[in-house]
């Protein structure tokens, strides 16, 4: 008789497109994040925490800015038949909180969240299917000054969290400028928005890719269409040189002030009522930032941000980082965006049929941590705890007590829980915590009133270059009466900090 198999034992692997963060890591993300709150706060925003889950209906169009509708969420039906989904993004729980509490809410109502969100898309290097957004949104202010002040306070963030001025740029356009641009080109029927959709979505596409294919790229693109080096063909909107012309006019119309951007921006846009209102929005906004200080070395006007121009109604705005990296081949690039967002004045109207007003960006959490190493900012060893090692098991409430001194003078502390019989493993332990001191205190020093103080930073560089003389001496151990504990752990950590 066969027996039986034993059962299988479940896989220790994170799920594919998945990550798990430790340590420092969390411990940076939630410095950050809490720096950036702070810079929201300022401004007047409140803290707003969703429901992870939405209904699916709530959530619409998955993915605005992918042409991929009903795809892209990990989304379940309940006991009650209904379909509900993790979040994608920040954004559409934000459209149900201000539909559903309208009545409670002030007007405006400005808000920001952080938190991860879920999108069920194939993973791929440096792409997961969880991670962080950092939201800022104001509900209910149709004029662009609420753009503005999202343009400046985001500016703001960057700086605060350690991006200084010159490597960073806050790139703002218009949606309604290109749409104006369209008119022109015969690509945009004000009077029949849906004639020419199909040409129009092309076109958006098509110049969203000027970064990876260039001009001749785009170009191929907006007319017959454009052959890969692979063979495979993407068919284009066929529009003709005169009207491809005009669009890439928009796309170089970048000037060295926002006056000759502006005027540029209006010759393209001719007599389109749209383009010429869009420009008008472009330059209240840079007069309004320059009125707070926030020049063009910071915030300018740029007719190239076209990221996501499909799914705004007017100003939209980038932040790019300016500083070279080397890429994963050692070539020199451009950091590029950490954050995007605009206006967005149809969201709310899904679920209250009335025209809601609303703006706001998001910052790509990941993206600035990112950035912020690559600076040197953060990404330093993090410090550990100071352990108090165990050497007499029936003395652990002296231990205990030991670490609660240290922790009520603002320090990190903890008492070794690991089988305490080898005092080499509570020393390794230690130096796997990153832990700067170690406290020893045996029977004798117990009955004297002092403890052993143990420098580990400065017992690993002894032990890494001192002679042999110098090691046995053991300077990086010291003995200390119980009252001035805190205060000589304090000055290694001191002195540690600033080598």
């Amino acid at each position: 008789m066969a027996k039986d198999k034993a059962p299988r034992r479940p896989r220790a692997e994170t799920p594919k497109g998945f990550r798990d963060y430790f340590g420092a890591e969390v411990t940076e993300r939630g410095d950050m994040l809490a720096t950036i709150a702070e810079v929201y706060r300022a401004h007047g925003f409140d803290p707003l925490e969703t429901s992870a889950v939405e209904t699916v209906e709530a959530l619409g169009k998955f993915l605005p800015d992918v042409d991929r509708p009903n795809e892209g969420v990990f989304a379940w039906q309940d006991e009650g038949g209904d379909w509900l989904a993790l979040r994608y993004d920040m954004t559409a729980p934000l459209a149900r909180v201000a539909a559903q509490f309208r009545n409670d809410l002030p007007a405006p109502y400005r808000r920001y969240t952080m938190g991860p969100v879920w999108r069920n898309e194939k993973p791929g290097p440096g792409r997961f299917r969880q991670f962080y957004q950092c939201d800022a949104d104001t509900v209910g202010a149709p004029s662009v000054a609420a753009d503005a002040e999202i343009c400046g306070m985001l500016s703001d963030a960057l700086e605060a969290v350690g991006i200084p001025r010159g490597d960073y740029l806050v790139r703002v356009n218009n949606r309604k400028v290109l749409n104006g641009v369209m008119e022109v080109a015969g690509v945009l029927d004000p009077t029949n928005p849906e004639r020419f959709a199909e040409a129009r979505g092309t076109v958006l596409r098509a110049i969203d890719k000027f970064d990876k294919f260039g001009e001749a790229g785009v170009r191929a693109l907006m007319g017959a269409g454009r052959l890969d080096e692979s063979g495979d063909f993407t068919k284009g909107a066929g529009l003709s040189d005169e009207q491809a012309d005009i669009v890439m006019g928009f796309m170089q119309a970048r000037r060295d002030s926002g006056a000759a951007t502006a005027a540029r921006l209006r010759e393209l846009v001719g007599g389109s009522a749209l383009g010429l209102e869009g420009v008008g929005e472009l330059e209240l906004i840079a007069e309004l930032l320059e009125g707070q200080g926030y020049g063009p070395e910071r915030i300018l006007i740029d007719p190239s941000v076209v990221r996501g121009l499909g799914y705004y109604t007017g100003p939209v705005f980038e932040a790019e980082l300016t500083f070279e990296i080397l890429d994963e081949k050692g070539r020199k690039r451009s950091f590029g965006s950490v954050a995007g967002g605009g206006r967005y004045d149809d969201l709310v109207k899904r679920f209250t049929g009335q025209a809601v007003p609303a703006t706001g960006v998001s910052i790509g959490v990941d993206r600035l941590l990112a950035a912020l190493r690559a600076k040197g900012r953060i990404g330093g060893r993090a410090q550990g705890p100071v352990v108090v090692t165990v050497m007499d098991r029936e003395r652990m409430g002296d231990y205990l007590a030991l670490a609660a001194t240290l922790r009520r003078a603002g320090l990190r502390a903890e008492v070794y829980l690991g089988n305490p019989k080898n005092f080499g493993n509570q020393l390794k332990y230690a130096d796997k915590r990153e832990s700067p001191v170690a406290i020893i205190q045996g029977s004798d020093e117990a009955a004297r009133g002092v403890v052993q103080i143990k420098d580990l930073v400065l017992g690993a560089q002894i032990a890494a270059e001192a002679t042999v003389e110098e090691w046995k001496s053991q300077p990086a151990q010291f003995e200390a009466p119980i009252g001035e504990m805190v205060e000589k752990v304090k000055a290694i950590i001191a002195r540690n900090e600033a080598r």
